[in-house]
């Protein structure tokens, strides 16, 4: 039986306060968070990347048991258990300035984080049904965008006070909230899900296999697996150290008599944030019809060719806004390029055998990013990281000359029926 609410609230309000404030407290704590963990924690470039391959493991291992929750007892319930998991991850890390501390934070984090993954979007469709559901996810991305914006600007307020700060404060948020949601969060419409229906690690298994089924049987998919697994084997890297880069190699200017890092890093993360509303809108512009009368492989291997340039570019500047204008620039590159990437992807696909590709994908990259991970972060600590920046860029060549090779693939999709009837 689901869990009650004692004084329920609209399930659609509910639903935008709620990521609303995730996504406050989440940009509250992660805007610093490269800098506290360099600043304050001083951990080396290799200690950088395994916080982040922690993170990725601890995802991938607890999606399964963690589904189980939501399928089987209460969305609602599962929201609320990862609301508290990450605020607890929160206080972790923002009180115990440790390595060990910092890792013990990212099983936390990646736990919570599973148990919120797909249960939020499950629990309000379930409320509200599915065909009032579209408007609400579209209200709540511009709910988030201007929550994660008010977020950005506190935590670099609040970092010139103390870097642990935000995230500490976060945490307290992230708790609170999960108090708050046992009294307004009302489930009134959850089923549990059939046995049959259930994800268990056999399921996992078959979907897996019948994953790999599909992409050796159409070019289109595995090309697209390949691409992701390159992509993940790149990006940890860049996304652990390209802080620590701005922080060791470049010099912060000052303003208003300060280079406090926490003003300059909340100014980096807004503008990689408007960068990211600007291109979206571009997007948004683009009708279905006129992007798929675009020939996607090429326009995809030019951004891919952007987002390349933009890696080196970064790593390669010793002016701190010339490595800036590179990264955005790449990062605006893939911020156009997701939904064409994804359009392309699901034309080629059926309904039946949709869902099972696109987790195959998703789980390429992030095989690539356990595995690429701490490779390029050992060798940041024996090198350079510019050399290991330049590597996880040079990581990223095939990438557009596989994009140039890809063409629809018109063949009928793999049908599902092995991943259906898998015992």
């Amino acid at each position: 039986m689901p869990l009650p609410a004692y004084r329920a609230a609209d399930p659609a309000r509910t639903y935008y306060a709620f990521n609303g404030a995730w996504a406050f407290f989440s940009s509250l704590t992660f805007t610093l968070s490269m800098v506290y963990y360099v600043k304050e924690v001083g951990l080396d470039p290799l200690q950088m990347v395994l916080v982040g391959t922690t993170m990725e493991l601890a995802c991938f291992l607890f999606e399964v048991p963690t589904g189980i929750v939501a399928d089987l007892f209460s969305r609602r319930l599962s929201v609320i258990i990862g609301f508290a998991l990450i605020g607890a991850a929160f206080l972790l890390q923002g009180l115990v300035p440790a390595f060990a501390a910092v890792l013990a934070a990212q099983v936390l984090w990646g736990l919570g984080y599973t148990f919120t993954s797909g249960a939020d979007q499950a629990w309000i469709t379930d409320e509200i049904g599915e065909e009032r559901v579209g408007k609400v996810f579209v209200r709540e991305q511009q709910v988030n965008l201007g929550c994660t914006i008010v977020g950005i600007l506190t935590a670099g307020a609040l970092g010139l006070i103390s870097l642990s700060l935000p995230m500490t404060l976060s945490g307290v948020g992230m708790v609170a909230l999960a108090l708050v949601l046992m009294v307004t969060m009302r489930e009134e419409n959850f089923h549990p899900t059939p046995k049959a229906e259930r994800e268990t690690f056999r399921e996992m298994g078959a979907t897996f296999k019948h994953g790999l089924e599909v992409a050796r049987s159409r070019p289109v998919v595995r090309t697209f697996v390949l691409i992701s697994l390159i992509s993940g084997l790149a990006s940890e890297v860049f996304d652990r150290l390209w802080s620590v880069k701005v922080l060791t190699d470049l010099t912060l200017p000052t303003l208003f008599g300060t280079s406090e890092p926490a003003i300059w890093f909340a100014g980096f993360s807004l503008v990689g944030t408007l960068l990211s509303l600007a291109t979206s809108l571009v997007v948004n512009k683009v009708t279905p019809e006129r992007v798929n009368s675009l020939h996607p492989n090429g326009l995809l291997a030019l951004l891919a060719l952007f987002q390349l340039t933009g890696v080196l570019g970064f790593a390669l500047s010793g002016n701190l806004w010339l490595a800036l204008g590179a990264m955005w620039f790449g990062n605006a590159a893939a911020t156009i390029g997701y939904p064409v990437e994804s359009a392309w992807l699901n034309r080629n696909l059926d309904s039946k055998s949709r869902a099972t590709v696109l987790s195959m994908v998703s789980q390429s990259n992030a095989i690539g990013q356990v595995v690429g991970g701490p490779p390029l972060g050992a060798l940041a600590g024996r090198t350079s990281i510019r050399t290991a920046l330049v590597v996880s860029g040079l990581i990223l060549t095939p990438i557009p000359l596989l994009y140039l090779r890809l063409r629809p693939d018109r063949r009928p999709a793999v049908p599902a029926a092995t991943a259906d009837s898998a015992p």
